[in-house]
């Protein structure tokens, strides 16, 4: 999908997210090599894994959100190629050690055809034991957390009211969100996003997975090295190529 003026906010609204431990547990995995990061978003995790040695390309759906990636690659004087990519969609990408669809990213494709076909575009860009790493909304999330809205946030520089219902698929959200952005000490700029994601059951990712060509080597929670319970919001996944 493409991010609108979201992209330009969009470091602020995830500044929370700990990005040095998604870098942390794949490096403690995948030590070296050559890294795909999908949905790379405006940069972050790429830019932290070439910092730590790793030879990055980095792909996005969104014009905006590479622009602003490039421009991070271009201040800290890192050479990442960038390329505007669907996920399900890498031709001419391949020879990497591993892939990353960090932050739920995953989650924004509409069907799971869409997600089986992205995992066996990802097994074709890997070499021989290369690794695919990937977080998912757990269904508890989407089903049950993501319900409780509205949620909002009341900053001096972002502030938004965002209210979500089911979708029409199941385990799917739409999320509607306005968002006040300051432009001056006492004017705000109004704009408004939708976005709509959907997840399945962790043996639902499993059997994809294994469809396509992976063995599972980890499933954790919550940026922990347990594995996942009833109420974890977070489902990480880390699988090789075979």
């Amino acid at each position: 999908m493409s991010y609108g003026k979201f992209a330009s906010i969009y470091d602020s609204l995830m500044q929370d997210i700990p990005y040095d431990q998604y870098v942390e547990w794949v490096a403690s995995r995948k030590t070296s090599g050559k890294l795909l990061d999908l949905a790379c978003g405006t940069g972050t995790l790429a830019q932290l894994f070439a910092e730590l040695g790793y030879e990055v390309t980095a792909s996005d759906l969104s014009e905006q959100m590479l622009t602003m990636a490039n421009q991070r690659f271009h201040e800290s004087n890192l050479r990442i190629p960038t390329y505007q990519l669907s996920m399900d969609n890498l031709e001419g990408l391949q020879g990497f050690d591993a892939v990353t669809i960090a932050i739920d990213s995953l989650n924004y494709l509409k069907n799971g055809e869409q997600v089986q076909k992205t995992f066996n575009e990802v097994h074709k860009a890997l070499n021989e034991d290369g690794m695919l790493f990937f977080d998912v909304h757990s269904v508890y999330k989407v089903d049950e957390i993501y319900m409780d809205s509205p949620f909002i946030l009341d900053d001096e520089e972002v502030s938004f009211i965002w209210h979500t219902e089911p979708g029409k698929a199941k385990h799917s959200v739409i999320h509607d969100i306005t968002f006040f952005v300051r432009q001056q000490e006492d004017l705000y700029q109004r704009f408004e996003e939708t976005h709509e994601q959907r997840t399945f059951p962790v043996a639902t990712y499993i059997t994809w997975l294994k469809a396509a060509g992976f063995v599972i080597e980890s499933i954790t929670a919550d940026f922990t090295e347990a594995e996942p319970g009833r109420e974890s919001e977070r489902i990480f996944f880390c699988a090789r190529k075979v």
